[in-house]
Protein backbone atom coordinates (compact mmCIF):
# COMPACT_ATOMS: atom_id res chain seq x y z
CA UNK A 1 0.00 0.00 0.00
CA UNK A 2 2.81 2.37 0.87
CA UNK A 3 4.64 1.57 -2.36
CA UNK A 4 1.41 2.13 -4.29
CA UNK A 5 0.95 5.51 -2.59
CA UNK A 6 4.53 6.44 -3.49
CA UNK A 7 3.90 5.41 -7.10
CA UNK A 8 0.82 7.60 -7.43
CA UNK A 9 2.54 10.49 -5.74
CA UNK A 10 5.33 10.19 -8.29
CA UNK A 11 2.79 10.15 -11.13
CA UNK A 12 1.10 13.22 -9.64
CA UNK A 13 4.45 15.04 -9.32
CA UNK A 14 5.36 14.23 -12.92
CA UNK A 15 1.92 15.44 -14.10
CA UNK A 16 2.26 18.69 -12.17
CA UNK A 17 5.67 19.36 -13.74
CA UNK A 18 4.10 18.81 -17.18
CA UNK A 19 1.27 21.19 -16.22
CA UNK A 20 3.81 23.78 -15.11
CA UNK A 21 5.58 23.42 -18.46
CA UNK A 22 2.23 23.89 -20.22
CA UNK A 23 1.42 27.12 -18.37
CA UNK A 24 4.96 28.50 -18.84
CA UNK A 25 5.02 27.80 -22.55
CA UNK A 26 1.48 29.13 -23.00
CA UNK A 27 2.33 32.41 -21.31
CA UNK A 28 5.40 32.93 -23.49
CA UNK A 29 3.67 31.90 -26.74
CA UNK A 30 0.68 34.18 -26.10
CA UNK A 31 2.97 37.16 -25.59
CA UNK A 32 5.31 36.29 -28.47
CA UNK A 33 2.73 35.49 -31.16
CA UNK A 34 2.54 37.89 -34.09
CA UNK A 35 -0.76 39.78 -33.70
CA UNK A 36 -0.99 40.65 -37.40
CA UNK A 37 -0.36 37.10 -38.56
CA UNK A 38 -2.92 36.00 -35.97
CA UNK A 39 -5.51 38.29 -37.58
CA UNK A 40 -4.87 36.64 -40.93
CA UNK A 41 -5.11 33.12 -39.46
CA UNK A 42 -8.31 33.96 -37.57
CA UNK A 43 -10.18 34.20 -40.87
CA UNK A 44 -9.85 30.44 -41.42
CA UNK A 45 -8.68 28.96 -38.10
CA UNK A 46 -10.99 28.57 -35.12
CA UNK A 47 -8.14 28.30 -32.61
CA UNK A 48 -6.63 31.51 -33.98
CA UNK A 49 -9.95 33.31 -33.48
CA UNK A 50 -10.10 32.04 -29.91
CA UNK A 51 -6.51 33.14 -29.27
CA UNK A 52 -7.19 36.58 -30.69
CA UNK A 53 -10.23 36.87 -28.41
CA UNK A 54 -8.16 35.88 -25.36
CA UNK A 55 -5.50 38.49 -26.17
CA UNK A 56 -8.11 41.26 -26.11
CA UNK A 57 -8.08 40.99 -22.31
CA UNK A 58 -4.44 40.45 -21.39
CA UNK A 59 -5.05 41.01 -17.66
CA UNK A 60 -7.52 38.15 -17.51
CA UNK A 61 -5.33 35.90 -19.66
CA UNK A 62 -2.14 36.45 -17.66
CA UNK A 63 -4.05 36.20 -14.38
CA UNK A 64 -5.43 32.78 -15.29
CA UNK A 65 -2.07 31.45 -16.52
CA UNK A 66 -0.20 32.67 -13.45
CA UNK A 67 -2.88 31.31 -11.15
CA UNK A 68 -2.59 27.89 -12.75
CA UNK A 69 1.22 27.96 -12.88
CA UNK A 70 1.65 28.98 -9.24
CA UNK A 71 -0.91 26.44 -8.10
CA UNK A 72 0.78 23.49 -9.83
CA UNK A 73 4.27 24.61 -8.72
CA UNK A 74 3.26 24.94 -5.06
CA UNK A 75 1.34 21.65 -5.22
CA UNK A 76 4.38 19.97 -6.83
CA UNK A 77 6.62 21.27 -4.03
CA UNK A 78 4.25 19.84 -1.43
CA UNK A 79 4.16 16.42 -3.09
CA UNK A 80 7.96 16.41 -3.52
CA UNK A 81 8.31 17.09 0.21
CA UNK A 82 5.96 14.21 1.09
CA UNK A 83 7.81 11.85 -1.28
CA UNK A 84 11.21 12.77 0.10
CA UNK A 85 10.04 12.13 3.67
CA UNK A 86 8.53 8.77 2.67
CA UNK A 87 11.64 7.66 0.80
CA UNK A 88 14.58 9.20 2.64
CA UNK A 89 13.29 10.75 5.82
CA UNK A 90 12.95 14.31 7.04
CA UNK A 91 16.65 15.08 6.51
CA UNK A 92 16.15 14.92 2.74
CA UNK A 93 13.65 17.82 2.50
CA UNK A 94 16.27 20.45 1.61
CA UNK A 95 17.88 18.22 -1.01
CA UNK A 96 14.46 17.38 -2.48
CA UNK A 97 13.60 21.11 -2.72
CA UNK A 98 16.87 21.85 -4.53
CA UNK A 99 16.32 18.95 -6.92
CA UNK A 100 12.73 20.03 -7.66
CA UNK A 101 13.87 23.63 -8.26
CA UNK A 102 16.41 22.38 -10.81
CA UNK A 103 13.83 20.15 -12.54
CA UNK A 104 11.25 22.94 -12.75
CA UNK A 105 13.79 25.47 -14.06
CA UNK A 106 15.01 23.13 -16.81
CA UNK A 107 11.91 21.14 -17.76
CA UNK A 108 9.04 23.45 -16.74
CA UNK A 109 10.47 26.93 -17.38
CA UNK A 110 13.56 27.38 -19.58
CA UNK A 111 13.01 24.60 -22.14
CA UNK A 112 9.26 25.09 -22.76
CA UNK A 113 9.56 28.89 -22.79
CA UNK A 114 12.44 28.78 -25.28
CA UNK A 115 10.48 26.46 -27.56
CA UNK A 116 7.34 28.60 -27.22
CA UNK A 117 9.23 31.80 -28.04
CA UNK A 118 10.49 30.25 -31.28
CA UNK A 119 7.22 28.50 -32.17
CA UNK A 120 4.43 30.61 -30.63
CA UNK A 121 1.67 29.46 -32.99
CA UNK A 122 2.30 25.76 -32.28
CA UNK A 123 1.72 26.35 -28.56
CA UNK A 124 -0.72 29.27 -28.33
CA UNK A 125 -3.39 28.05 -30.77
CA UNK A 126 -3.97 24.57 -29.25
CA UNK A 127 -3.53 25.88 -25.70
CA UNK A 128 -6.21 28.53 -26.22
CA UNK A 129 -8.96 25.92 -25.73
CA UNK A 130 -7.67 24.88 -22.28
CA UNK A 131 -7.05 28.48 -21.20
CA UNK A 132 -10.52 29.47 -22.39
CA UNK A 133 -12.08 26.79 -20.17
CA UNK A 134 -9.89 27.76 -17.18
CA UNK A 135 -10.85 31.41 -17.56
CA UNK A 136 -14.52 30.49 -17.31
CA UNK A 137 -13.91 28.27 -14.27
CA UNK A 138 -11.79 30.74 -12.32
CA UNK A 139 -13.20 34.00 -13.61
CA UNK A 140 -14.30 35.40 -10.20
CA UNK A 141 -10.94 34.61 -8.59
CA UNK A 142 -8.98 35.95 -11.61
CA UNK A 143 -11.10 39.13 -11.57
CA UNK A 144 -10.29 39.68 -7.89
CA UNK A 145 -6.55 39.11 -8.45
CA UNK A 146 -6.58 41.45 -11.45
CA UNK A 147 -8.34 44.19 -9.47
CA UNK A 148 -5.91 43.90 -6.59
CA UNK A 149 -2.98 44.04 -9.02
CA UNK A 150 -4.34 47.18 -10.71
CA UNK A 151 -4.94 48.81 -7.32
CA UNK A 152 -1.35 48.16 -6.24
CA UNK A 153 -0.01 49.56 -9.54
CA UNK A 154 -2.25 52.59 -9.17
CA UNK A 155 -0.77 53.29 -5.74
CA UNK A 156 2.64 53.54 -7.43
CA UNK A 157 1.27 55.85 -10.15
CA UNK A 158 1.41 53.22 -12.90
CA UNK A 159 -1.38 53.06 -15.49
CA UNK A 160 -2.40 49.44 -15.89
CA UNK A 161 -4.73 50.03 -18.83
CA UNK A 162 -4.25 47.74 -21.78
CA UNK A 163 -1.86 49.18 -24.34
CA UNK A 164 -2.93 49.81 -27.93
CA UNK A 165 -1.92 47.56 -30.82
CA UNK A 166 -1.38 50.60 -33.06
CA UNK A 167 2.14 50.97 -34.39
CA UNK A 168 4.01 54.16 -35.21
CA UNK A 169 5.44 55.05 -38.62
CA UNK A 170 8.95 54.24 -37.37
CA UNK A 171 7.82 50.79 -36.23
CA UNK A 172 6.14 50.28 -39.60
CA UNK A 173 9.41 51.25 -41.31
CA UNK A 174 11.18 48.58 -39.28
CA UNK A 175 8.58 46.00 -40.34
CA UNK A 176 9.15 46.86 -44.01
CA UNK A 177 12.95 46.84 -43.57
CA UNK A 178 12.77 43.41 -41.94
CA UNK A 179 10.71 42.07 -44.87
CA UNK A 180 13.65 42.06 -47.32
CA UNK A 181 13.46 38.31 -48.07
CA UNK A 182 9.74 38.65 -48.88
CA UNK A 183 9.50 42.00 -50.67
CA UNK A 184 11.68 42.94 -53.66
CA UNK A 185 14.06 45.81 -52.92
CA UNK A 186 12.39 48.21 -55.39
CA UNK A 187 8.94 47.56 -53.90
CA UNK A 188 10.38 47.85 -50.41
CA UNK A 189 11.79 51.28 -51.25
CA UNK A 190 8.40 52.35 -52.64
CA UNK A 191 6.65 51.24 -49.43
CA UNK A 192 9.13 53.21 -47.32
CA UNK A 193 8.53 56.26 -49.52
CA UNK A 194 4.77 55.92 -49.03
CA UNK A 195 5.26 55.84 -45.26
CA UNK A 196 7.34 59.04 -45.51
CA UNK A 197 4.66 60.90 -47.50
CA UNK A 198 3.14 62.13 -44.25
CA UNK A 199 6.44 63.78 -43.26
CA UNK A 200 7.06 65.56 -46.56
CA UNK A 201 5.20 68.83 -47.23
CA UNK A 202 4.14 70.28 -50.57
CA UNK A 203 6.65 73.14 -50.27
CA UNK A 204 9.43 70.55 -50.11
CA UNK A 205 8.81 69.42 -53.70
CA UNK A 206 7.03 72.41 -55.26
CA UNK A 207 8.30 74.27 -58.32
CA UNK A 208 9.27 77.71 -56.94
CA UNK A 209 7.35 80.74 -58.15
CA UNK A 210 10.23 82.29 -60.10
CA UNK A 211 10.38 79.18 -62.30
CA UNK A 212 6.67 79.22 -63.20
CA UNK A 213 5.71 80.22 -66.74
CA UNK A 214 2.69 82.51 -66.90
CA UNK A 215 1.16 85.02 -69.29
CA UNK A 216 -1.07 88.09 -68.95
CA UNK A 217 -4.56 87.14 -70.07
CA UNK A 218 -5.16 90.76 -71.12
CA UNK A 219 -2.38 90.62 -73.76
CA UNK A 220 -3.59 88.40 -76.63
CA UNK A 221 -0.40 88.78 -78.69
CA UNK A 222 1.78 87.71 -75.78
CA UNK A 223 -0.53 84.77 -75.09
CA UNK A 224 -0.34 83.54 -78.69
CA UNK A 225 3.46 83.86 -78.72
CA UNK A 226 3.69 81.92 -75.51
CA UNK A 227 1.52 79.16 -76.97
CA UNK A 228 3.91 78.87 -79.90
CA UNK A 229 7.07 78.33 -77.85
CA UNK A 230 5.89 76.76 -74.57
CA UNK A 231 7.43 73.37 -73.76
CA UNK A 232 5.17 72.52 -70.84
CA UNK A 233 1.76 70.86 -70.73
CA UNK A 234 0.16 73.67 -68.76
CA UNK A 235 0.34 77.47 -68.85
CA UNK A 236 -0.64 79.78 -65.99
CA UNK A 237 -2.60 82.94 -66.73
CA UNK A 238 -2.71 86.11 -64.64
CA UNK A 239 -4.63 89.37 -64.72
CA UNK A 240 -2.42 92.45 -64.64
CA UNK A 241 0.11 91.13 -62.13
CA UNK A 242 1.93 87.79 -61.97
CA UNK A 243 0.82 87.60 -58.33
CA UNK A 244 -2.83 87.51 -59.44
CA UNK A 245 -3.08 84.03 -60.96
CA UNK A 246 -6.46 83.61 -62.64
CA UNK A 247 -6.32 80.19 -64.21
CA UNK A 248 -4.55 77.24 -65.81
CA UNK A 249 -4.54 76.44 -69.53
CA UNK A 250 -3.99 72.83 -70.61
CA UNK A 251 -1.97 72.55 -73.83
CA UNK A 252 -3.66 69.31 -74.85
CA UNK A 253 -6.98 71.11 -75.10
CA UNK A 254 -5.36 73.83 -77.21
CA UNK A 255 -4.00 71.14 -79.57
CA UNK A 256 -7.52 69.71 -79.85
CA UNK A 257 -8.70 73.14 -81.03
CA UNK A 258 -6.05 73.07 -83.74
CA UNK A 259 -7.11 69.57 -84.77
CA UNK A 260 -10.75 70.62 -85.06
CA UNK A 261 -9.89 73.82 -86.90
CA UNK A 262 -11.49 75.88 -84.13
CA UNK A 263 -8.39 77.65 -82.85
CA UNK A 264 -9.03 81.31 -82.01
CA UNK A 265 -8.41 83.53 -79.01
CA UNK A 266 -11.96 83.32 -77.64
CA UNK A 267 -11.98 79.52 -77.72
CA UNK A 268 -8.56 79.43 -76.06
CA UNK A 269 -9.72 81.72 -73.26
CA UNK A 270 -12.76 79.50 -72.72
CA UNK A 271 -10.38 76.64 -71.95
CA UNK A 272 -8.80 78.46 -69.00
CA UNK A 273 -9.68 76.60 -65.82
CA UNK A 274 -9.87 78.18 -62.38
CA UNK A 275 -6.70 77.58 -60.35
CA UNK A 276 -6.65 75.09 -57.48
CA UNK A 277 -4.87 76.44 -54.42
CA UNK A 278 -3.00 74.33 -51.86
CA UNK A 279 -2.03 75.64 -48.39
CA UNK A 280 1.67 75.34 -47.60
CA UNK A 281 2.31 72.81 -44.90
CA UNK A 282 -0.01 70.23 -46.47
CA UNK A 283 1.57 66.77 -46.36
CA UNK A 284 2.05 64.86 -49.60
CA UNK A 285 -0.17 62.07 -48.28
CA UNK A 286 -3.10 64.46 -47.83
CA UNK A 287 -2.39 66.29 -51.08
CA UNK A 288 -2.37 63.04 -53.04
CA UNK A 289 -5.80 62.30 -51.61
CA UNK A 290 -6.99 65.84 -52.44
CA UNK A 291 -5.78 65.54 -56.03
CA UNK A 292 -7.77 62.34 -56.33
CA UNK A 293 -11.00 63.74 -54.87
CA UNK A 294 -10.73 67.06 -56.72
CA UNK A 295 -9.80 65.36 -60.03
CA UNK A 296 -6.78 67.65 -60.32
CA UNK A 297 -3.15 67.14 -61.31
CA UNK A 298 -1.80 70.57 -60.43
CA UNK A 299 -2.10 72.95 -57.48
CA UNK A 300 -0.71 76.38 -56.62
CA UNK A 301 0.94 76.47 -53.20
CA UNK A 302 -0.03 79.57 -51.21
CA UNK A 303 1.21 80.87 -47.85
CA UNK A 304 -0.87 82.12 -44.92
CA UNK A 305 -1.35 85.48 -46.68
CA UNK A 306 -2.68 83.89 -49.87
CA UNK A 307 0.43 84.69 -51.91
CA UNK A 308 1.53 82.10 -54.45
CA UNK A 309 4.84 80.49 -53.48
CA UNK A 310 5.04 77.77 -56.12
CA UNK A 311 3.30 74.91 -57.83
CA UNK A 312 2.93 71.24 -56.97
CA UNK A 313 1.96 68.65 -59.56
CA UNK A 314 0.76 65.08 -59.23
CA UNK A 315 3.76 63.68 -61.10
CA UNK A 316 6.15 65.11 -58.50
CA UNK A 317 4.27 63.36 -55.70
CA UNK A 318 4.34 60.08 -57.61
CA UNK A 319 8.09 60.53 -58.09
CA UNK A 320 8.44 60.68 -54.31
CA UNK A 321 7.06 57.14 -54.27
CA UNK A 322 8.50 55.42 -57.34
CA UNK A 323 11.55 57.61 -58.01
CA UNK A 324 12.26 59.96 -60.88
CA UNK A 325 10.70 59.33 -64.26
CA UNK A 326 12.87 59.17 -67.37
CA UNK A 327 11.54 62.50 -68.60
CA UNK A 328 13.22 64.34 -65.72
CA UNK A 329 16.67 62.80 -65.97
CA UNK A 330 18.04 65.62 -68.13
CA UNK A 331 17.02 68.14 -65.48
CA UNK A 332 19.01 66.22 -62.85
CA UNK A 333 22.06 66.14 -65.12
CA UNK A 334 21.84 69.89 -65.66
CA UNK A 335 21.53 70.60 -61.94
CA UNK A 336 24.33 68.28 -60.79
CA UNK A 337 27.51 67.58 -62.78
CA UNK A 338 30.18 65.36 -61.26
CA UNK A 339 33.79 66.37 -61.87
CA UNK A 340 36.85 64.16 -62.37
CA UNK A 341 38.16 65.00 -58.89
CA UNK A 342 34.98 63.68 -57.28
CA UNK A 343 33.44 67.09 -56.60
CA UNK A 344 30.12 68.31 -58.03
CA UNK A 345 29.10 71.50 -59.85
CA UNK A 346 25.58 72.23 -58.69
CA UNK A 347 22.86 74.73 -59.54
CA UNK A 348 22.01 76.13 -56.07
CA UNK A 349 18.32 76.38 -57.00
CA UNK A 350 18.10 72.60 -56.59
CA UNK A 351 15.96 71.43 -53.68
CA UNK A 352 17.79 69.97 -50.71
CA UNK A 353 15.68 66.82 -50.91
CA UNK A 354 16.83 66.20 -54.51
CA UNK A 355 20.42 66.94 -53.53
CA UNK A 356 20.27 64.54 -50.59
CA UNK A 357 18.94 61.79 -52.84
CA UNK A 358 21.42 62.39 -55.66
CA UNK A 359 24.54 62.63 -53.47
CA UNK A 360 23.44 60.27 -50.68
CA UNK A 361 23.84 62.97 -48.03
CA UNK A 362 21.61 64.20 -45.22
CA UNK A 363 21.39 67.99 -45.22
CA UNK A 364 18.63 69.40 -43.00
CA UNK A 365 15.44 70.62 -44.69
CA UNK A 366 14.14 72.40 -41.57
CA UNK A 367 15.75 75.81 -42.21
CA UNK A 368 15.57 76.00 -46.02
CA UNK A 369 14.15 74.06 -48.95
CA UNK A 370 16.83 74.81 -51.56
CA UNK A 371 20.61 74.78 -51.49
CA UNK A 372 20.61 78.52 -52.20
CA UNK A 373 18.35 79.13 -49.19
CA UNK A 374 20.53 76.93 -46.98
CA UNK A 375 23.67 78.88 -47.93
CA UNK A 376 21.99 82.25 -47.26
CA UNK A 377 20.62 80.95 -43.96
CA UNK A 378 24.09 79.82 -42.93
CA UNK A 379 25.92 83.01 -43.94
CA UNK A 380 23.14 85.46 -42.95
CA UNK A 381 24.25 87.70 -45.84
CA UNK A 382 24.52 87.69 -49.63
CA UNK A 383 27.90 86.02 -50.26
CA UNK A 384 30.59 87.03 -52.70
CA UNK A 385 32.45 84.89 -55.15
CA UNK A 386 35.24 82.60 -53.85
CA UNK A 387 33.52 82.23 -50.47
CA UNK A 388 33.60 78.73 -48.99
CA UNK A 389 31.69 77.22 -46.09
CA UNK A 390 31.28 73.84 -44.46
CA UNK A 391 27.85 72.43 -43.66
CA UNK A 392 27.84 69.02 -41.99
CA UNK A 393 30.29 66.90 -44.03
CA UNK A 394 29.98 69.02 -47.16
CA UNK A 395 32.37 71.73 -48.39
CA UNK A 396 30.53 74.38 -50.44
CA UNK A 397 32.47 76.76 -52.70
CA UNK A 398 30.59 79.65 -54.36
CA UNK A 399 31.83 79.97 -57.95
CA UNK A 400 29.40 82.29 -59.72
CA UNK A 401 27.19 85.15 -58.56
CA UNK A 402 24.97 87.29 -60.78
CA UNK A 403 22.67 90.12 -59.73
CA UNK A 404 23.07 89.26 -56.04
CA UNK A 405 22.04 85.67 -56.73
CA UNK A 406 24.19 82.56 -56.44
CA UNK A 407 24.41 80.89 -59.85
CA UNK A 408 26.88 78.04 -59.38
CA UNK A 409 28.49 76.23 -56.47
CA UNK A 410 31.00 73.44 -56.10
CA UNK A 411 30.31 70.70 -53.57
CA UNK A 412 32.93 68.35 -52.13
CA UNK A 413 32.13 65.52 -49.74
CA UNK A 414 34.39 65.42 -46.69
CA UNK A 415 35.30 62.16 -44.98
Amino acid sequence: MESLSTFWLSIALFSLILASAFFSSTETSMMAINRYRLKVLSKTNKNARRTEHLLKDVDQLIGTILLGNNFVNIFAASIATILSIKLWGEDSIVLASLALTFVILVFAETTPKTFAAKNPEKIALPASLVIHVLIKLFKPLVWLISRLSRLILKLFGINAQQSSDDISSEELRMVVNDAKPIIASNYQKMLLNIIDLEKVKVEDIMIPKHELISVDINKPDELLKQLERIQHTRLLTYDGSSDNITGVLHMRKVVNLYAKGEFNLDNVLNLVREPYFVPEGTSLAHQLEHFQTQKRRLGLVVDEYGEVRGMVVLEDILEEIVGQFTSNQNESIDEINQQTDGSYLVDPRISIRELNTALAINLSVDKAKTLNGLILEELQTIPKRDVSLKIDQLLIEILQISEQTIKLVKLTKLD
